[in-house]
């Protein structure tokens, strides 16, 4: 039955109406059919806890995002027309209990995403999908950076480069090792990147060694605090520069009233307000973003209003936007 476009508009926008997609975009499995591949990874098995149904995040996010399908205010900008956008489905996780084939899935999975010259916004998963998925588009055989390195925009409750561990109960390429073997093997320059939003009292007193022996710019919430937005926006954008820039999201990073539904949820030290990370987000508007995930949703210990869902999306539908801006500018049609 065809709808009149009003019709469309407002069905569209009914979160459980018809077949769930990330925002209500079309499916579209080759990466070379659009500017912007959207990306369930429904991967537990690196965070090595008993917090592991991170893995129904995909499917959490695509059930509520239509209600955040919308145009960017800030940016006078409607990212579903101005460039093409699709839902490229899931990473397919055969060996799901077994990490280290999952983030070989993983890689294989972003390398046709990154070969089309797409740009990927992904939902995890734990955060040990953002090791696969810069295994794949970032360094020196990555064709989205250009053969560089990338810069991390890294928003956390915690650094994940506990490298004084040698694996999280198995796991070696864990949700607790990524920032650290991605710099070491030569996917990102931690000299452009920055931490931001560690808090709460770690499990040991040199927590902070291996981030600054990385060389990352790591800026606690106690930090943030002091300094102000305005400081540390400055320090982010200095920081990063114009290296190619991927943006990874954990949601324990916001403050437990905002976002219950996450893994390792830290309660002793307030995190983040919405506000306060969207204005940290568009800090880094211009600058070249060659993707974005959003990680640690935790669907099942989530509020019956699926809080923490709805807000992953609006930070994945900001990710969007600012890429689709630059696609804009880069198109000259502002």
């Amino acid at each position: 039955m065809s709808l009149s476009p009003q019709d469309q508009m407002m069905v569209d926008g009914l979160y459980w109406w018809d077949i769930p997609t990330f925002f209500r975009t079309p499916i579209e499995r080759d990466p070379a059919n659009c500017d912007i591949a959207l990306a369930g990874v429904p991967h537990s098995t690196g965070n090595g806890t008993t917090e592991r149904d991170q893995h129904l995040g995909p499917r959490a996010v695509r059930d509520v995002s239509a209600m955040a399908k919308r145009v960017h205010m800030g940016f006078e900008l409607d990212p579903w027309t101005s460039c093409r956008i699709a839902d490229i489905g899931d990473v397919p996780v055969p060996e799901a209990n077994d990490n280290e084939a999952t983030i070989r899935r993983i890689t294989e999975f972003y390398k046709r995403i990154d070969a089309a010259g797409t740009r990927p916004v992904s939902v995890g998963g734990d955060h040990s999908i953002t090791g696969g998925i810069m295994e794949a588009i970032a360094g020196p055989k990555a064709n989205l950076t250009g053969g560089k390195k990338a810069a991390f925009l890294h928003f956390d409750a915690h650094t994940d480069a506990f490298e004084q561990i040698p694996h999280f109960l198995g796991a070696v390429k864990s949700a607790a090792h990524w920032a650290a073997w991605l710099v070491r093997d030569g996917f990102i320059d931690a000299t452009h990147s920055v931490q931001i939003g560690m808090r709460g009292n770690p499990r040991t007193l040199d927590w902070r060694k291996p981030s600054v022996e990385l060389g990352y710019e790591m800026i606690t919430m106690a930090q943030y605090r002091e300094q102000g937005p305005e400081s540390i926006i400055r320090t982010i954008q200095d920081r990063i520069g114009d290296t190619p820039l991927y943006i990874t999201f954990d949601l324990d990073c916001l403050d437990p009233t905002v976002a219950p539904g996450v893994a390792n949820i830290e309660a002793g030290v307030q995190g983040f307000q919405v506000d306060e990370v969207m204005e940290l987000l568009r800090c880094v508007r211009g600058k070249n973003i060659i993707g974005g995930d959003v990680v640690c949703l935790m669907p099942t210990k989530d509020n019956p209003n699926k809080i923490t869902a709805h807000t992953a999306s609006a930070i994945m539908f900001e990710m969007i936007s600012l890429i689709a801006d630059g696609i804009r500018s880069s198109d000259g049609s502002d």
